[in-house]
């Protein structure tokens, strides 16, 4: 059984780089592209900008309307006062083009504050401690230990992540009641200083959306919420499930839908991963690397589409991109939950992860470019793409966008090292890019759909994030999906005057993380 198992971790290629081992890597973006994607990103562009159509016919119908004098308007009172039909048609068409206007209108969504858990210290889990435990249970075998070794020290994690009390208890206690605590702890822990942060009272959220992937007890996690924080009978709850890494985002664009059709309301988001009932205790290689990588955490997020709102938001959320490759059977089965041979539970990473991640990434890219990219980057693109695809010019070297020049921050999922490493190739990102998503995979480890937000915590705690920069936060995960938001700042985050999860720390980072080969999410 230890060969057997050995011998799949190997053919995984998933773990770091070893005698005989090749590192993983995402396909070249570019040199696949597919025009439909192109095609698709252009279509969300355009369909979500038709209003805009009605605004320079208002403006010159105004600029025209500037230069009639009061004698004008008196004539054309005189000819239409007596003209009930014309008065009446005028007045119909005026009222229909200003409900048209106003209904078809996207409404803004505010990003007003959002808070990030910091579990307490007792929950620090080292690297030894992680070790320690693990060889305690009496659960693996001695070559798994020395496998389960190799992907801490090279993973990108650090010291002082956290695990739950009971999977670091001697021995473990996995169970329901302890499960529900630690979904307890990191959700109303983030929620309760989110209300601090915003003065906003629990009553006033009309829509709630939570997000945990693994753990789905009855009644809900949202449940949980509503009964915790006694919600209005009427809020609109939702609870998604089983959805990986990126659920955080898609929780997102479904508040930002419900948003568009519930006016004055505010929208909580919350995401996070539980650990309790999910922790790995056989000795498959492709499910013990959830184990290593995977830690406790969670975020919420205050959404509204009150105008009055944007004075003291944060953010506003520009677009959101999704990308589902479900329907690929390879996709499908690259992230999936299920029994070992031993009928032990864990969730399993298939060798194709890379390359699933990499055709997820670069669609959703793909689709996302025409609708942020400067227009001398997207006729740059355009040309050598066509010229490739349609011309067969092969010789042309295909042309990379650069998308620093469509965003000042970039928030990368933080599921592991090789993939923020092959992504930080493929878009050539400096360092200072990459900095906000490896500072949070090594001080909090891979917080599964919260991570997004550790990271732009990070950026907002250096002092980074000033009025009109923008964010790009993209997430992969299970499914498979790749989906992605873009926020624009609304004024400049001083980072001394509100509680933040590294602000008590941000004087150590960045610290150096050697870069050698490890495991992706």
């Amino acid at each position: 059984m230890a060969v057997q198992n050995q011998n799949q971790g190997e053919k995984l290629n998933l773990g770091p780089e070893s005698a005989g081992s090749r590192k993983p890597a995402l396909p070249n973006f570019l040199l696949s592209v597919k025009l439909k994607y192109v095609k698709l990103g252009y279509h969300y562009l355009i369909s979500n900008a038709l209003y805009l159509l009605l605004v320079p016919l208002l403006a010159a119908a105004s600029a025209h309307l500037s230069t009639l004098t009061a004698d004008d308007f008196f004539h054309l009172w005189q000819q239409l006062k007596f003209n009930f039909v014309s008065v009446t048609l005028c007045s119909g068409l005026l009222v229909f083009l200003t409900t048209v206007y106003f209904t078809t209108r996207p409404r803004k969504i505010y990003l007003v504050n959002f808070a990030c858990y910091k579990p307490e210290p007792a929950r620090t889990c080292t690297r030894e401690m992680f070790m320690e435990r693990s060889k305690l249970t009496g659960s693996f075998y001695d070559e798994n230990l020395a496998f389960q070794q190799k992907i801490l020290e090279r993973s990108g994690l650090g010291q002082n992540t956290y695990m739950p009390e009971a999977v670091m208890r001697v021995p473990p206690n996995p169970c329901m009641v302890e499960a529900r605590k630690e979904a307890e702890m990191v959700m109303f822990g983030a929620i309760d200083e989110l209300l601090e942060k915003t003065g906003v009272k629990a009553k006033d959220i009309g829509i709630l959306v939570v997000n945990c992937s693994l753990f789905n007890p009855t009644p809900s996690l949202s449940s949980m919420v509503v009964n915790h924080y006694k919600l209005r009978g009427n809020v609109v709850s939702y609870n998604l499930g089983g959805m990986g890494c990126s659920a955080g985002l898609i929780s997102i664009d479904l508040a930002k839908q419900l948003l568009q059709v519930h006016p004055n309301s505010y929208a909580l988001v919350v995401s996070m991963e539980n650990i309790t009932l999910n922790w790995y205790f056989g000795n498959d290689r492709s499910m013990l690397l959830s184990n290593c990588l995977f830690r406790m955490g969670g975020a919420a997020i205050l959404l509204s589409n009150r105008s009055s709102d944007h004075r003291r938001s944060k953010y506003q959320l520009m677009h959101a991109v999704r990308t589902h490759k479900g329907a690929d059977d390879r996709a499908y089965n690259c992230v999936f939950q299920k029994e070992d041979d031993t009928k032990r539970v864990g969730v399993a990473l298939s060798k194709d992860l890379m390359a699933v991640a990499g055709e997820a990434l670069k669609t959703n890219i793909t689709t996302l470019g025409p609708i942020v990219l400067p227009m001398s980057e997207q006729l740059l693109f355009f040309a050598t793409l066509v010229a490739r695809k349609v011309f067969k010019m092969k010789n042309i070297k295909p042309y990379i966008p650069d998308f620093k020049l469509a965003f000042e921050h970039f928030c990368i999922h933080a599921g592991g090292r090789a993939v923020l490493d092959e992504i930080e190739k493929n878009l050539e990102l400096s360092d200072w890019h990459m900095e906000p998503s490896r500072m949070t995979l090594y001080r909090f480890g891979n917080t599964s759909s919260s991570s997004l937000w550790y990271e732009l915590a990070y950026s907002e705690a250096k002092g980074r994030v000033r009025k009109g920069d923008r964010m790009w936060q993209i997430a992969f995960g299970s499914g498979f999906k790749c989906n992605s938001a873009v926020w624009k700042a609304l004024r400049t985050v001083k980072p001394a005057k509100e509680k933040n999860p590294w602000i008590d720390e941000i004087h150590e980072f960045p610290v150096e993380v050697p870069k050698v080969s490890a495991v992706a999410s």
